[in-house]
């Protein structure tokens, strides 16, 4: 399934941000490529809404459901990005995929790091994870999503949870 493409041919989807009690983020590392790394995401399905697809896509891509997190706070508004051509795949059918339009979330985990878990989706979207600083993923994101993580992170930042003493 491709999911809800708007008029504009952007692909609706969210971004999830996942911080951890000392304030660092989950960062996944794509399966089948070893520098492909990123915030888990993913589209809307007709009929759901950016907080349906959030814990679908959570449940799907890292395991955990929505006992496990708070939200903290969420992109007041959409943030776009275009797929460079090369990433474009041809058109099977209308309408023609040229990006993705997100609504983003800053949820806090409040389960254990063991609950988290790669393998529970129908088709595994990680291989790998590890915690980095918040604002690391802006530099490290492929080059065509950087202005969108920027300006998510920069939205979210205020919400975030205060490192504790002891992390």
């Amino acid at each position: 399934m491709t999911g809800i493409i708007d008029e504009q041919g952007y692909r609706l989807n969210v971004g999830i941000v996942i911080a951890g009690p000392d304030g660092r983020v989950f960062w996944g590392r794509r399966v089948g490529n070893r520098d492909a790394w990123q915030f888990p995401q993913g589209g809307m399905m007709p009929g759901e809404t950016p907080e349906e697809t959030l814990f679908r896509e959570l449940e799907e891509e890292v395991g955990l459901r929505q006992e496990h997190v708070s939200i903290l706070a969420h992109t007041e508004g959409w943030l776009t990005y275009r797929l460079p051509r090369r990433f474009l795949r041809p058109p099977r059918n209308r309408p023609r995929c040229i990006g993705q339009r997100q609504k983003w979330f800053l949820l806090r985990l409040n389960a254990e790091e063991g609950a988290i878990d790669l393998t529970l989706g129908p088709e595994p979207e990680f291989q790998d994870w590890r915690w980095v600083n918040y604002w690391y993923p802006i530099r490290k994101v492929v080059h065509f999503k950087r202005a969108v993580y920027a300006r998510a992170l920069r939205e979210l930042a205020p919400a975030l949870p205060k490192r504790s003493k002891h992390a």
